[in-house]
């Protein structure tokens, strides 16, 4: 077993890592009559896909010799109604000014971004769209 959710009521659930310990609150967004004080389910969703892609490029700059500390990714989810899903997610990367690469290392990282689990695993009615700012 990967993890538990426990429901506290309104709209609130507690995701617990079974082998960390570490927690996850969400609740249901103001927009569908939630408190929006914590992730939503599908904020999550999004959210996993950024970082997913961040830990697969991870993997592939480290065998480069590469540090990638401090990239930071916009996440925007944009979801659709009848039936309420959602619809959209869009990532920008952002990415140290100190940090130098060729263009060949970039088209590496991307291209590894591009195959993380996450990523096929989301439905291809979702539009998803990258951007990289090097």
């Amino acid at each position: 077993m990967t993890s538990t959710v426990l429901y506290e009521g309104d709209q609130r659930t507690i995701c617990t890592h079974l082998r960390s310990g570490s927690a996850i609150e969400t609740d249901a967004p103001v927009d569908n009559n939630g408190r929006g004080e914590r992730f939503s389910p599908s904020d999550l969703v999004a959210t996993a896909l950024g970082a997913c892609m961040l830990t697969i490029m991870g993997m592939r700059a480290s065998e480069m010799e590469v540090d990638l500390k401090g990239v930071k990714i916009e996440v925007e989810k944009i979801m659709k109604q009848d039936p309420r899903r959602i619809g959209g997610i869009n990532l920008t990367f952002h990415f140290p000014a100190s940090l130098s690469l060729t263009e060949r290392q970039k088209q590496i990282l991307e291209k590894a971004a591009h195959t993380c689990p996450v990523i096929y695993s989301i439905h291809p009615d979702i539009a998803v769209g990258v951007a990289f700012n090097w």
